[in-house]
Protein backbone atom coordinates (compact mmCIF):
# COMPACT_ATOMS: atom_id res chain seq x y z
CA UNK A 1 0.00 0.00 0.00
CA UNK A 2 2.94 2.36 0.61
CA UNK A 3 3.95 1.88 -3.03
CA UNK A 4 0.43 2.75 -4.16
CA UNK A 5 0.36 5.91 -2.05
CA UNK A 6 3.77 6.93 -3.42
CA UNK A 7 2.57 6.34 -6.97
CA UNK A 8 -0.58 8.36 -6.22
CA UNK A 9 1.53 11.22 -4.83
CA UNK A 10 3.85 11.32 -7.84
CA UNK A 11 0.93 11.30 -10.24
CA UNK A 12 -0.82 14.12 -8.40
CA UNK A 13 2.36 16.18 -8.39
CA UNK A 14 2.68 15.52 -12.14
CA UNK A 15 -0.84 16.83 -12.63
CA UNK A 16 -0.04 19.96 -10.64
CA UNK A 17 3.03 20.94 -12.62
CA UNK A 18 1.81 20.04 -16.11
CA UNK A 19 0.02 22.72 -18.09
CA UNK A 20 -2.21 20.91 -20.55
CA UNK A 21 -5.19 21.62 -22.76
CA UNK A 22 -8.07 19.18 -22.67
CA UNK A 23 -9.85 17.35 -25.39
CA UNK A 24 -13.32 18.96 -25.33
CA UNK A 25 -16.17 16.86 -23.93
CA UNK A 26 -18.20 14.76 -26.32
CA UNK A 27 -21.61 16.06 -27.41
CA UNK A 28 -24.14 14.62 -24.93
CA UNK A 29 -26.45 13.84 -27.84
CA UNK A 30 -25.39 11.00 -30.11
CA UNK A 31 -27.42 9.91 -33.14
CA UNK A 32 -27.24 6.76 -35.24
CA UNK A 33 -28.31 8.47 -38.45
CA UNK A 34 -27.66 12.19 -38.87
CA UNK A 35 -30.08 13.80 -36.36
CA UNK A 36 -32.34 10.78 -35.85
CA UNK A 37 -32.35 7.70 -33.61
CA UNK A 38 -30.62 9.54 -30.80
CA UNK A 39 -29.57 9.06 -27.21
CA UNK A 40 -28.78 11.71 -24.62
CA UNK A 41 -26.76 11.50 -21.43
CA UNK A 42 -25.15 13.98 -19.05
CA UNK A 43 -21.56 15.15 -19.03
CA UNK A 44 -20.66 12.31 -16.66
CA UNK A 45 -22.02 9.65 -19.02
CA UNK A 46 -24.45 8.21 -16.47
CA UNK A 47 -27.76 9.22 -14.92
CA UNK A 48 -28.52 8.24 -11.29
CA UNK A 49 -30.58 5.23 -12.39
CA UNK A 50 -28.08 4.31 -15.14
CA UNK A 51 -30.89 4.46 -17.71
CA UNK A 52 -30.35 5.17 -21.40
CA UNK A 53 -32.50 8.06 -22.61
CA UNK A 54 -33.68 7.81 -26.20
CA UNK A 55 -35.21 10.28 -28.65
CA UNK A 56 -36.23 9.81 -32.24
CA UNK A 57 -34.83 13.15 -33.38
CA UNK A 58 -32.86 16.25 -32.38
CA UNK A 59 -33.08 19.74 -33.87
CA UNK A 60 -30.59 22.58 -33.50
CA UNK A 61 -32.43 25.89 -33.98
CA UNK A 62 -30.37 29.04 -34.50
CA UNK A 63 -33.14 31.61 -34.11
CA UNK A 64 -36.43 32.18 -32.33
CA UNK A 65 -38.27 31.55 -35.59
CA UNK A 66 -36.73 28.09 -35.92
CA UNK A 67 -37.45 27.44 -32.25
CA UNK A 68 -41.13 28.32 -32.74
CA UNK A 69 -41.32 26.01 -35.75
CA UNK A 70 -39.90 23.09 -33.77
CA UNK A 71 -42.28 23.59 -30.83
CA UNK A 72 -45.27 24.08 -33.16
CA UNK A 73 -44.57 20.84 -35.01
CA UNK A 74 -44.27 18.88 -31.76
CA UNK A 75 -47.34 20.51 -30.27
CA UNK A 76 -49.47 19.82 -33.35
CA UNK A 77 -48.44 16.15 -33.32
CA UNK A 78 -48.62 15.85 -29.50
CA UNK A 79 -45.00 14.76 -29.46
CA UNK A 80 -42.97 14.83 -26.24
CA UNK A 81 -40.16 17.42 -26.15
CA UNK A 82 -37.16 18.02 -23.94
CA UNK A 83 -34.59 20.82 -24.11
CA UNK A 84 -30.90 19.93 -24.06
CA UNK A 85 -27.87 22.18 -23.62
CA UNK A 86 -24.47 21.80 -25.23
CA UNK A 87 -22.96 20.78 -21.87
CA UNK A 88 -25.75 18.67 -20.28
CA UNK A 89 -24.12 19.22 -16.90
CA UNK A 90 -27.12 18.28 -14.74
CA UNK A 91 -26.88 14.91 -13.04
CA UNK A 92 -30.67 14.42 -12.94
CA UNK A 93 -32.79 13.29 -15.91
CA UNK A 94 -34.32 16.66 -16.76
CA UNK A 95 -33.34 16.31 -20.44
CA UNK A 96 -34.85 12.84 -20.93
CA UNK A 97 -37.97 12.42 -23.07
CA UNK A 98 -40.42 9.57 -22.59
CA UNK A 99 -40.31 6.54 -24.86
CA UNK A 100 -38.63 6.37 -28.27
CA UNK A 101 -40.55 9.03 -30.22
CA UNK A 102 -39.50 12.15 -28.31
CA UNK A 103 -37.92 15.26 -29.77
CA UNK A 104 -34.82 16.92 -28.36
CA UNK A 105 -34.38 20.65 -28.92
CA UNK A 106 -30.72 21.52 -28.41
CA UNK A 107 -29.81 25.11 -27.59
CA UNK A 108 -26.24 24.52 -28.80
CA UNK A 109 -26.65 27.00 -31.69
CA UNK A 110 -28.76 29.52 -29.77
CA UNK A 111 -25.46 31.04 -28.69
CA UNK A 112 -25.66 34.72 -29.62
CA UNK A 113 -25.36 37.77 -27.40
CA UNK A 114 -28.14 39.94 -28.79
CA UNK A 115 -27.70 43.25 -26.99
CA UNK A 116 -25.67 44.96 -24.28
CA UNK A 117 -26.90 48.28 -22.90
CA UNK A 118 -24.03 49.64 -20.84
CA UNK A 119 -26.06 52.66 -19.77
CA UNK A 120 -28.95 50.59 -18.43
CA UNK A 121 -26.66 47.79 -17.28
CA UNK A 122 -28.50 45.02 -19.12
CA UNK A 123 -27.55 42.19 -21.45
CA UNK A 124 -29.87 40.13 -23.64
CA UNK A 125 -28.70 36.71 -24.79
CA UNK A 126 -30.07 33.61 -26.45
CA UNK A 127 -30.74 30.74 -24.08
CA UNK A 128 -27.71 28.68 -25.15
CA UNK A 129 -25.10 31.32 -24.27
CA UNK A 130 -22.67 30.05 -21.64
CA UNK A 131 -21.74 31.61 -18.32
CA UNK A 132 -18.19 32.03 -19.62
CA UNK A 133 -19.46 34.00 -22.63
CA UNK A 134 -21.72 36.14 -20.46
CA UNK A 135 -18.87 37.04 -18.09
CA UNK A 136 -16.47 37.88 -20.92
CA UNK A 137 -18.92 40.00 -22.93
CA UNK A 138 -20.09 41.85 -19.83
CA UNK A 139 -16.51 42.66 -18.82
CA UNK A 140 -15.75 43.99 -22.32
CA UNK A 141 -18.62 46.43 -21.78
CA UNK A 142 -17.41 47.37 -18.28
CA UNK A 143 -20.14 45.29 -16.59
CA UNK A 144 -20.37 42.22 -14.37
CA UNK A 145 -22.84 39.51 -13.41
CA UNK A 146 -22.16 39.81 -9.67
CA UNK A 147 -22.89 36.23 -8.55
CA UNK A 148 -22.58 32.98 -10.45
CA UNK A 149 -21.75 29.27 -10.10
CA UNK A 150 -18.05 28.40 -9.97
CA UNK A 151 -18.14 26.20 -13.09
CA UNK A 152 -18.51 28.23 -16.29
CA UNK A 153 -19.61 25.31 -18.49
CA UNK A 154 -23.30 26.12 -17.99
CA UNK A 155 -25.79 27.91 -20.25
CA UNK A 156 -28.16 30.60 -19.09
CA UNK A 157 -31.08 28.31 -19.94
CA UNK A 158 -29.56 25.45 -17.99
CA UNK A 159 -28.84 27.64 -14.97
CA UNK A 160 -32.45 28.83 -14.90
CA UNK A 161 -33.72 25.30 -15.33
CA UNK A 162 -32.10 24.12 -12.09
CA UNK A 163 -31.62 27.27 -9.97
CA UNK A 164 -27.81 27.33 -10.25
CA UNK A 165 -26.06 29.70 -7.86
CA UNK A 166 -22.82 30.98 -6.40
CA UNK A 167 -22.36 32.05 -2.79
CA UNK A 168 -23.59 35.15 -0.97
CA UNK A 169 -26.09 36.38 1.59
CA UNK A 170 -25.87 39.90 0.19
CA UNK A 171 -28.15 41.80 -2.17
CA UNK A 172 -30.59 39.65 -4.14
CA UNK A 173 -28.54 36.55 -3.38
CA UNK A 174 -26.28 34.19 -5.31
CA UNK A 175 -28.78 32.59 -7.74
CA UNK A 176 -28.39 33.71 -11.36
CA UNK A 177 -32.15 33.73 -11.92
CA UNK A 178 -32.55 36.59 -9.43
CA UNK A 179 -30.84 38.88 -11.95
CA UNK A 180 -33.21 38.00 -14.81
CA UNK A 181 -35.45 41.00 -15.54
CA UNK A 182 -37.07 39.77 -18.75
CA UNK A 183 -37.27 36.64 -20.88
CA UNK A 184 -38.97 35.19 -23.92
CA UNK A 185 -40.24 31.63 -23.74
CA UNK A 186 -41.81 29.49 -26.46
CA UNK A 187 -44.67 27.32 -25.23
CA UNK A 188 -47.11 24.92 -26.91
CA UNK A 189 -50.43 26.34 -27.99
CA UNK A 190 -53.55 25.55 -29.97
CA UNK A 191 -54.23 25.99 -33.70
CA UNK A 192 -55.37 29.58 -33.11
CA UNK A 193 -51.72 30.51 -32.41
CA UNK A 194 -50.15 28.14 -34.91
CA UNK A 195 -49.50 25.53 -32.19
CA UNK A 196 -46.77 27.61 -30.51
CA UNK A 197 -46.73 30.87 -28.62
CA UNK A 198 -43.93 33.28 -27.72
CA UNK A 199 -44.50 34.78 -24.29
CA UNK A 200 -42.58 37.80 -23.02
CA UNK A 201 -42.29 37.94 -19.22
CA UNK A 202 -40.87 40.83 -17.21
CA UNK A 203 -40.79 41.73 -13.53
CA UNK A 204 -44.38 42.98 -13.65
CA UNK A 205 -45.61 39.48 -14.57
CA UNK A 206 -45.91 36.97 -11.68
CA UNK A 207 -45.31 34.13 -14.14
CA UNK A 208 -41.66 35.20 -14.29
CA UNK A 209 -41.30 33.62 -10.86
CA UNK A 210 -42.26 30.27 -12.37
CA UNK A 211 -39.92 30.63 -15.34
CA UNK A 212 -36.94 31.65 -13.17
CA UNK A 213 -36.57 28.02 -12.02
CA UNK A 214 -38.55 26.06 -14.58
CA UNK A 215 -37.11 22.50 -14.65
CA UNK A 216 -37.68 22.79 -18.40
CA UNK A 217 -41.38 21.88 -18.09
CA UNK A 218 -42.94 25.22 -19.13
CA UNK A 219 -41.50 25.45 -22.64
CA UNK A 220 -38.15 26.42 -24.10
CA UNK A 221 -36.41 29.70 -23.34
CA UNK A 222 -35.52 31.79 -26.36
CA UNK A 223 -33.99 34.93 -24.87
CA UNK A 224 -32.99 36.14 -21.41
CA UNK A 225 -32.24 39.68 -20.24
CA UNK A 226 -29.95 40.06 -17.23
CA UNK A 227 -29.45 43.07 -14.96
CA UNK A 228 -25.72 43.62 -14.47
CA UNK A 229 -23.50 45.84 -12.32
CA UNK A 230 -20.46 47.98 -13.13
CA UNK A 231 -17.32 45.83 -13.36
CA UNK A 232 -15.48 45.53 -10.04
CA UNK A 233 -12.54 43.73 -8.47
CA UNK A 234 -12.46 41.02 -5.84
CA UNK A 235 -9.89 40.15 -3.19
CA UNK A 236 -9.56 36.50 -2.12
CA UNK A 237 -7.73 34.99 0.84
CA UNK A 238 -8.04 31.41 2.11
CA UNK A 239 -7.63 30.78 5.85
CA UNK A 240 -7.53 27.29 7.40
CA UNK A 241 -8.87 26.76 10.93
CA UNK A 242 -9.84 23.94 13.26
CA UNK A 243 -13.50 23.00 12.73
CA UNK A 244 -14.43 22.92 16.43
CA UNK A 245 -16.49 26.11 16.14
CA UNK A 246 -17.57 25.68 12.51
CA UNK A 247 -21.28 25.62 13.37
CA UNK A 248 -21.07 29.04 15.00
CA UNK A 249 -18.72 30.48 12.38
CA UNK A 250 -21.03 29.60 9.50
CA UNK A 251 -23.81 31.70 11.02
CA UNK A 252 -21.81 34.93 10.82
CA UNK A 253 -19.10 34.37 8.21
CA UNK A 254 -21.44 34.95 5.26
CA UNK A 255 -22.59 38.28 6.66
CA UNK A 256 -19.00 39.53 6.99
CA UNK A 257 -17.75 38.72 3.48
CA UNK A 258 -19.77 39.22 0.30
CA UNK A 259 -18.60 36.12 -1.63
CA UNK A 260 -17.76 33.90 1.35
CA UNK A 261 -17.73 30.12 1.22
CA UNK A 262 -16.15 27.33 3.28
CA UNK A 263 -14.50 24.01 2.38
CA UNK A 264 -14.80 21.47 5.19
CA UNK A 265 -12.54 18.45 5.79
CA UNK A 266 -14.40 16.72 8.65
CA UNK A 267 -12.04 13.77 9.16
CA UNK A 268 -9.09 16.18 9.35
CA UNK A 269 -11.15 18.46 11.62
CA UNK A 270 -10.30 21.42 9.41
CA UNK A 271 -12.29 24.12 7.62
CA UNK A 272 -10.94 26.43 4.92
CA UNK A 273 -12.61 29.86 4.92
CA UNK A 274 -12.74 31.88 1.71
CA UNK A 275 -12.48 35.57 2.60
CA UNK A 276 -13.73 37.07 -0.64
CA UNK A 277 -14.80 40.69 -0.90
CA UNK A 278 -15.43 43.45 -3.42
CA UNK A 279 -12.64 46.03 -3.66
CA UNK A 280 -12.22 49.21 -5.73
CA UNK A 281 -11.12 48.81 -9.35
CA UNK A 282 -8.10 50.92 -8.41
CA UNK A 283 -6.84 48.13 -6.14
CA UNK A 284 -3.59 46.67 -7.43
CA UNK A 285 -3.78 43.19 -8.93
CA UNK A 286 -4.47 41.21 -12.10
CA UNK A 287 -5.54 38.03 -10.33
CA UNK A 288 -6.95 34.94 -12.00
CA UNK A 289 -8.79 32.01 -10.42
CA UNK A 290 -8.28 28.95 -12.62
CA UNK A 291 -9.62 26.42 -10.12
CA UNK A 292 -7.32 23.43 -10.27
CA UNK A 293 -9.91 20.61 -10.24
CA UNK A 294 -11.57 22.22 -13.29
CA UNK A 295 -8.40 22.19 -15.38
CA UNK A 296 -7.53 19.65 -18.03
CA UNK A 297 -5.67 16.62 -16.72
CA UNK A 298 -3.53 13.89 -18.32
CA UNK A 299 -5.76 10.87 -18.88
CA UNK A 300 -3.11 8.43 -17.66
CA UNK A 301 -2.87 10.33 -14.37
CA UNK A 302 -6.64 10.24 -13.92
CA UNK A 303 -6.61 6.49 -14.55
CA UNK A 304 -3.98 5.94 -11.85
CA UNK A 305 -5.90 8.03 -9.32
CA UNK A 306 -9.16 6.20 -10.08
CA UNK A 307 -7.47 2.78 -9.95
CA UNK A 308 -5.92 3.65 -6.60
CA UNK A 309 -9.29 4.58 -5.13
CA UNK A 310 -10.93 1.46 -6.57
CA UNK A 311 -8.26 -0.66 -4.86
CA UNK A 312 -8.75 1.23 -1.59
CA UNK A 313 -12.48 0.53 -1.81
CA UNK A 314 -11.96 -3.15 -2.60
CA UNK A 315 -9.56 -3.57 0.34
CA UNK A 316 -11.66 -1.40 2.70
CA UNK A 317 -8.50 0.65 3.10
CA UNK A 318 -9.65 3.65 5.12
CA UNK A 319 -6.06 4.50 6.08
CA UNK A 320 -5.05 4.71 2.44
CA UNK A 321 -7.95 7.03 1.67
CA UNK A 322 -7.05 9.30 4.56
CA UNK A 323 -3.42 9.50 3.41
CA UNK A 324 -4.57 10.30 -0.13
CA UNK A 325 -6.98 12.95 1.18
CA UNK A 326 -4.26 14.72 3.15
CA UNK A 327 -1.98 14.70 0.12
CA UNK A 328 -4.68 16.14 -2.15
CA UNK A 329 -5.91 18.83 0.22
CA UNK A 330 -2.36 19.77 1.17
CA UNK A 331 -1.26 20.13 -2.45
CA UNK A 332 -4.37 22.13 -3.37
CA UNK A 333 -3.70 24.47 -0.48
CA UNK A 334 -0.07 24.78 -1.56
CA UNK A 335 -1.05 25.99 -5.04
CA UNK A 336 -3.76 28.28 -3.61
CA UNK A 337 -6.41 26.14 -5.32
CA UNK A 338 -5.50 27.74 -8.66
CA UNK A 339 -5.27 31.40 -7.72
CA UNK A 340 -2.49 33.43 -9.34
CA UNK A 341 -1.51 37.07 -9.53
CA UNK A 342 0.43 38.14 -12.61
CA UNK A 343 0.82 34.51 -13.59
CA UNK A 344 2.07 33.01 -10.32
CA UNK A 345 0.91 32.76 -6.73
CA UNK A 346 2.87 35.19 -4.56
CA UNK A 347 0.69 35.03 -1.47
CA UNK A 348 -2.67 36.31 -0.27
CA UNK A 349 -4.69 38.31 -0.95
CA UNK A 350 -5.12 37.74 -4.68
CA UNK A 351 -6.89 40.68 -6.32
CA UNK A 352 -8.44 40.69 -9.78
CA UNK A 353 -11.46 41.71 -11.83
CA UNK A 354 -14.62 39.79 -10.97
CA UNK A 355 -14.89 38.08 -14.38
CA UNK A 356 -11.44 36.53 -13.82
CA UNK A 357 -12.17 35.41 -10.26
CA UNK A 358 -15.74 34.10 -10.09
CA UNK A 359 -15.78 30.97 -12.29
CA UNK A 360 -13.50 28.69 -14.29
CA UNK A 361 -13.44 25.52 -16.36
CA UNK A 362 -10.51 25.55 -18.76
CA UNK A 363 -10.79 21.80 -19.40
CA UNK A 364 -13.60 22.74 -21.78
CA UNK A 365 -11.26 24.60 -24.13
CA UNK A 366 -11.63 23.22 -27.62
CA UNK A 367 -8.38 21.52 -28.54
CA UNK A 368 -8.43 17.92 -29.75
CA UNK A 369 -5.55 15.76 -28.52
CA UNK A 370 -7.07 12.25 -28.82
CA UNK A 371 -7.97 12.23 -25.13
CA UNK A 372 -4.39 12.55 -23.97
CA UNK A 373 -5.93 15.09 -21.62
CA UNK A 374 -9.54 15.63 -20.56
CA UNK A 375 -11.90 17.00 -17.95
CA UNK A 376 -11.43 14.74 -14.90
CA UNK A 377 -14.97 13.28 -15.17
CA UNK A 378 -15.00 12.68 -18.94
CA UNK A 379 -16.74 9.29 -19.37
CA UNK A 380 -14.58 8.37 -22.38
CA UNK A 381 -11.60 7.79 -20.10
CA UNK A 382 -11.02 6.04 -16.79
CA UNK A 383 -11.37 9.07 -14.54
CA UNK A 384 -13.62 10.40 -11.82
CA UNK A 385 -16.97 8.68 -11.35
CA UNK A 386 -18.97 9.98 -8.45
CA UNK A 387 -22.23 10.81 -6.75
CA UNK A 388 -23.15 14.33 -5.71
CA UNK A 389 -25.46 15.00 -2.79
CA UNK A 390 -26.31 18.69 -2.49
CA UNK A 391 -28.90 20.30 -0.26
CA UNK A 392 -29.49 23.63 1.48
CA UNK A 393 -30.09 23.74 5.24
CA UNK A 394 -31.91 26.77 6.76
CA UNK A 395 -29.60 29.05 8.74
CA UNK A 396 -31.53 28.20 11.91
CA UNK A 397 -30.52 24.52 11.59
CA UNK A 398 -26.99 24.86 10.16
CA UNK A 399 -25.19 24.55 13.51
CA UNK A 400 -27.19 21.46 14.48
CA UNK A 401 -26.48 19.79 11.14
CA UNK A 402 -22.75 20.47 11.41
CA UNK A 403 -22.70 19.07 14.94
CA UNK A 404 -24.51 15.91 13.82
CA UNK A 405 -21.87 15.33 11.14
CA UNK A 406 -19.15 15.92 13.72
CA UNK A 407 -20.77 13.31 15.99
CA UNK A 408 -20.60 10.78 13.16
CA UNK A 409 -16.92 11.59 12.64
CA UNK A 410 -16.27 11.08 16.34
CA UNK A 411 -17.80 7.60 16.01
CA UNK A 412 -15.98 6.82 12.73
CA UNK A 413 -12.96 9.19 12.45
CA UNK A 414 -11.87 7.99 9.00
CA UNK A 415 -15.32 7.82 7.48
CA UNK A 416 -15.19 11.05 5.46
CA UNK A 417 -11.67 10.84 4.05
CA UNK A 418 -13.31 9.80 0.77
CA UNK A 419 -15.14 13.13 0.66
CA UNK A 420 -11.86 14.92 1.32
CA UNK A 421 -10.31 13.23 -1.72
CA UNK A 422 -12.90 15.29 -3.65
CA UNK A 423 -11.88 18.44 -1.73
CA UNK A 424 -14.30 18.01 1.14
CA UNK A 425 -17.75 19.46 1.69
CA UNK A 426 -18.24 22.77 -0.11
CA UNK A 427 -20.53 25.15 1.75
CA UNK A 428 -22.04 28.10 -0.10
CA UNK A 429 -24.55 30.72 1.02
CA UNK A 430 -27.95 31.08 -0.65
CA UNK A 431 -30.86 33.43 0.03
CA UNK A 432 -34.63 33.24 -0.07
CA UNK A 433 -35.73 33.43 -3.68
CA UNK A 434 -38.56 35.04 -5.59
CA UNK A 435 -38.78 31.94 -7.78
CA UNK A 436 -41.62 29.56 -6.93
CA UNK A 437 -39.18 26.62 -6.98
CA UNK A 438 -36.24 28.59 -5.57
CA UNK A 439 -34.89 28.56 -2.03
CA UNK A 440 -37.52 29.32 0.58
CA UNK A 441 -35.21 31.00 3.11
CA UNK A 442 -31.60 31.99 3.70
CA UNK A 443 -29.52 28.85 3.96
CA UNK A 444 -26.15 27.14 3.62
CA UNK A 445 -25.81 24.81 0.65
CA UNK A 446 -23.81 21.66 1.47
CA UNK A 447 -22.22 19.99 -1.56
CA UNK A 448 -20.82 16.45 -1.09
CA UNK A 449 -18.99 14.58 -3.87
CA UNK A 450 -18.00 10.96 -3.28
CA UNK A 451 -16.97 7.69 -4.91
CA UNK A 452 -19.38 5.73 -7.10
CA UNK A 453 -18.66 2.17 -8.15
CA UNK A 454 -18.97 1.07 -11.76
CA UNK A 455 -20.99 -1.84 -10.36
CA UNK A 456 -24.43 -0.60 -9.22
CA UNK A 457 -24.67 -3.30 -6.55
CA UNK A 458 -21.28 -2.70 -4.95
CA UNK A 459 -21.40 -0.66 -1.71
CA UNK A 460 -18.71 1.89 -0.97
CA UNK A 461 -16.54 2.28 2.11
CA UNK A 462 -18.56 3.85 4.95
CA UNK A 463 -21.74 3.59 2.90
CA UNK A 464 -23.80 3.96 6.08
CA UNK A 465 -22.16 7.21 7.21
CA UNK A 466 -22.68 8.91 3.85
CA UNK A 467 -26.29 7.73 3.65
CA UNK A 468 -26.96 8.96 7.18
CA UNK A 469 -25.56 12.42 6.40
CA UNK A 470 -27.80 12.51 3.31
CA UNK A 471 -30.87 11.61 5.37
CA UNK A 472 -29.97 13.98 8.22
CA UNK A 473 -29.85 16.84 5.75
CA UNK A 474 -32.92 15.94 3.70
CA UNK A 475 -35.20 14.44 6.34
CA UNK A 476 -34.21 15.62 9.80
CA UNK A 477 -33.55 19.23 8.76
CA UNK A 478 -35.82 19.23 5.69
CA UNK A 479 -33.07 20.41 3.37
CA UNK A 480 -33.92 21.41 -0.19
CA UNK A 481 -31.99 19.38 -2.77
CA UNK A 482 -30.34 21.04 -5.76
CA UNK A 483 -32.58 20.36 -8.77
CA UNK A 484 -29.64 19.53 -11.04
CA UNK A 485 -27.71 17.25 -8.68
CA UNK A 486 -28.49 14.44 -6.21
CA UNK A 487 -29.56 10.84 -6.23
CA UNK A 488 -33.21 9.95 -6.77
CA UNK A 489 -34.18 9.60 -3.11
CA UNK A 490 -33.52 13.31 -2.56
CA UNK A 491 -36.57 14.17 -4.67
CA UNK A 492 -39.06 11.89 -2.94
CA UNK A 493 -41.92 14.20 -1.89
CA UNK A 494 -39.81 17.28 -2.58
CA UNK A 495 -42.65 19.35 -4.02
CA UNK A 496 -44.30 19.41 -0.59
CA UNK A 497 -41.37 21.47 0.71
CA UNK A 498 -42.23 24.43 -1.54
CA UNK A 499 -44.94 26.79 -0.30
CA UNK A 500 -45.47 28.19 -3.81
CA UNK A 501 -45.62 24.83 -5.58
CA UNK A 502 -49.29 25.32 -6.42
CA UNK A 503 -48.49 28.61 -8.16
CA UNK A 504 -45.81 26.92 -10.25
CA UNK A 505 -48.13 24.06 -11.21
CA UNK A 506 -50.84 26.56 -12.18
CA UNK A 507 -48.45 28.28 -14.62
CA UNK A 508 -47.34 24.89 -15.94
CA UNK A 509 -50.96 23.95 -16.63
CA UNK A 510 -51.55 27.26 -18.41
CA UNK A 511 -48.40 27.10 -20.54
CA UNK A 512 -48.38 23.40 -21.39
CA UNK A 513 -51.75 21.77 -20.62
CA UNK A 514 -50.95 18.69 -22.74
CA UNK A 515 -47.63 18.09 -20.94
CA UNK A 516 -45.58 18.30 -24.14
CA UNK A 517 -42.49 19.36 -22.15
CA UNK A 518 -43.14 16.96 -19.26
CA UNK A 519 -41.85 13.44 -18.70
CA UNK A 520 -42.47 10.66 -16.22
CA UNK A 521 -39.40 11.83 -14.31
CA UNK A 522 -40.45 15.49 -14.12
CA UNK A 523 -44.00 14.49 -13.15
CA UNK A 524 -42.59 12.33 -10.37
CA UNK A 525 -40.44 15.21 -9.10
CA UNK A 526 -43.48 17.49 -9.11
CA UNK A 527 -45.66 14.96 -7.31
CA UNK A 528 -47.96 14.48 -10.29
CA UNK A 529 -47.26 10.83 -11.04
CA UNK A 530 -46.07 8.38 -8.40
CA UNK A 531 -42.70 8.62 -6.66
CA UNK A 532 -39.09 8.79 -7.74
CA UNK A 533 -37.89 5.83 -5.68
CA UNK A 534 -38.18 2.11 -6.43
CA UNK A 535 -38.53 -1.13 -4.45
CA UNK A 536 -35.91 -3.46 -5.89
CA UNK A 537 -33.01 -5.51 -4.58
CA UNK A 538 -30.01 -3.25 -3.98
CA UNK A 539 -31.94 -0.02 -4.62
CA UNK A 540 -30.44 1.78 -1.60
CA UNK A 541 -26.84 1.30 -2.77
CA UNK A 542 -27.25 3.95 -5.48
CA UNK A 543 -29.86 6.10 -3.75
CA UNK A 544 -32.81 4.75 -5.72
CA UNK A 545 -34.53 4.20 -2.37
CA UNK A 546 -34.02 4.41 1.38
CA UNK A 547 -33.68 0.89 2.66
CA UNK A 548 -36.44 -0.69 4.72
CA UNK A 549 -35.35 -4.31 4.18
CA UNK A 550 -31.96 -5.99 4.01
CA UNK A 551 -32.52 -6.84 0.33
CA UNK A 552 -32.45 -3.10 -0.47
CA UNK A 553 -28.77 -3.15 0.48
CA UNK A 554 -26.23 -5.85 -0.40
CA UNK A 555 -26.80 -8.76 2.00
CA UNK A 556 -24.49 -11.08 0.05
CA UNK A 557 -21.70 -8.60 0.76
CA UNK A 558 -22.72 -8.22 4.42
CA UNK A 559 -24.40 -4.82 3.99
CA UNK A 560 -27.72 -4.84 5.86
CA UNK A 561 -30.39 -2.22 6.55
CA UNK A 562 -29.90 -0.70 10.00
CA UNK A 563 -30.87 2.50 11.90
CA UNK A 564 -28.53 5.48 11.81
CA UNK A 565 -25.94 6.06 14.51
CA UNK A 566 -26.90 9.69 15.25
CA UNK A 567 -30.25 10.08 13.48
CA UNK A 568 -32.15 7.02 14.66
CA UNK A 569 -34.92 7.47 12.09
CA UNK A 570 -32.42 7.09 9.28
CA UNK A 571 -32.24 3.72 7.57
CA UNK A 572 -28.84 3.00 6.09
CA UNK A 573 -26.90 0.14 4.51
CA UNK A 574 -24.39 -0.89 7.17
CA UNK A 575 -21.50 -3.33 6.85
CA UNK A 576 -22.20 -6.01 9.45
CA UNK A 577 -19.18 -8.18 10.12
CA UNK A 578 -19.92 -11.87 10.12
CA UNK A 579 -19.02 -13.75 13.28
CA UNK A 580 -16.15 -16.19 13.03
CA UNK A 581 -16.62 -19.87 13.81
CA UNK A 582 -14.67 -19.35 17.04
CA UNK A 583 -17.07 -16.60 18.11
CA UNK A 584 -20.08 -18.79 17.34
CA UNK A 585 -18.56 -21.69 19.29
CA UNK A 586 -17.91 -19.40 22.26
CA UNK A 587 -21.52 -18.18 22.15
CA UNK A 588 -22.75 -21.78 22.15
CA UNK A 589 -20.57 -22.63 25.17
CA UNK A 590 -21.90 -19.64 27.10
Amino acid sequence: MKEQVLRFTLVFLFICVCGVIADPPEDPIQCASKNTKCTITNTYGMFPDRATCNASEVVYPTSEEELVAAVASASKNKRKVKVATRFSHSITKLACTDGENGLLISTKNLNKILNIDAKEGTMTVQSGVSLREIMAAAADAGLALPYAPYWWGLTIGGMMGTGAHGSTLWGKGSAVHEYVVELRIVTPSGPEHGYAKVRTLDESDPSLNAARVSLGVLGVLSQVTLKLEPLFKRSITYVTKNDSDLGDELLTFGTKHEFADVMWYPSQKKAVYRIDDRVPVSANGTGLYNFFPFRSTPSVALAVVRSTEELQEALHDANGKCISAKLITGLLSGIAYGLTNNGIFRGYPVVGYSNRMQASGTCLDSFHDDLITACPWDPRIKGEFFFQTTFSIPMSDVKNFVEDVQKLVELEPKSLCGLEMENGILMRYVTASSAYLGKSEDAVDFDLTYYRSKDPLTPRLFQDILEEIEQIGLLKYKGLPHWGKNRNLAFDGIINKYKNADKFLKVKEEYDPEGIFSSVWSDQMLGLKGGVTVDTDGCAIEGMCICSEDRHCAPKKDYLCRPGKVFNKARVCTHVRKKTKEEDDLKDEL
